[in-house]
């Protein structure tokens, strides 16, 4: 008799908590659904823009069925621009940093990891201030230094800065922890030097870490502003966003072809996180990012 009273009691308890747990997944998915539509919103208000005439959108702004509807901005757009110029640019540019960060940071990731060596507390200390560094603030000794080498131009100037990043750094490094170090220790033994253990142990493994290492790599150097419009001077040498910055004059704004151009821009971005969002939900959970 007393199992079978206690027994609505554990019941009567767990309600609650299932309910609390109900709740919390349906804020949890209020919240994400209001963020969404907050970065949802502007890029739908850019589509519906492109695709208006220039006198309906000064004349009416805000209705967005005002004039009609036509791709007329996009074949302006890439008529009249350098868009292809500006793609091929940008799609170079963030191609080589993605390979080069990979290689460098990763290298860098597991000295840090694994190896013993003088000066590896400096390092450290050195990859943590980069973080806290700002990046404007490097902008005025990178262009001395860039001037110098005399790079400036060139697809190098804007490759080479993207290279030094400290997060991609610790990404790999705390991979490389996760690695059991019985692994290592047996590579070692069968006589594996430290570069084979890198290249056939460490690296097939962190196959999470260097996809997400790529695609944060290729998105910040795709969408790199501030550099880029100092270092690229010629009009055709430019990137997407400096190119997109040039179409906006004081005198005479076309709406439709900025936003056809803005979304032309982003479009690849969008594309490379939609292809790659599982990769990159993986590699933030194993690398522990936070």
């Amino acid at each position: 008799m007393a199992t079978i009273s206690e027994a609505p009691r554990a019941g009567s308890r767990g309600v609650p908590a299932v309910d609390s747990a109900k709740l919390f997944n349906r804020l949890c998915a209020v919240c994400v659904t209001l963020f969404a539509l907050i970065w949802l919103v502007p890029f739908g208000w850019a589509l519906i823009t492109s695709l208006r005439e220039d006198g309906a959108i000064t004349k009416d702004p805000m209705s967005p069925f005002a004039g009609g509807w036509s791709f007329h901005a996009y074949s302006y757009a890439w008529d009249n621009y350098p868009l292809g110029y500006w793609y091929l640019n940008s799609l170079v540019i963030s191609a080589l940093a993605v390979v080069f960060t990979v290689a460098l940071c990763s290298m860098a990731g597991f000295a840090l990891a694994h190896l013993r060596f003088p000066g590896r507390g400096a390092a450290v200390a050195l990859a943590s201030a980069g973080l806290m560094l700002p990046t404007e603030a490097l902008v005025l000794p990178q262009f001395i230094e860039y001037r110098s080498m005399h790079l400036l131009g060139t697809y190098w100037a804007l490759v080479l800065p993207s290279v030094a990043a400290p997060v991609s750094v610790f990404v790999f490094q705390a991979f490389f922890r996760g690695i059991p170090r019985a692994l290592i220790e047996a590579a070692r033994i069968d006589g594996a030097s430290w570069w084979r253990v890198y290249r056939t142990v460490c690296m097939p493994i962190c196959r999470p870490a260097v996809a997400t290492v790529s695609i944060l790599t290729f998105i910040t150097s795709w969408n790199a502003f501030l550099w880029p419009l100092l270092s690229l001077s010629q009009t055709k040498s430019q990137t997407i966003p400096v190119g997109l910055a040039s179409l906006v004059s004081n005198s005479n704004i076309q709406y439709a072809e900025v936003m056809a151009s803005s979304v032309l821009g982003f479009l690849p971005l969008i594309a490379v996180f939609l292809v790659f969002q599982r990769r990159i939900t993986e590699g933030i959970a194993t690398t522990g990012i936070k």
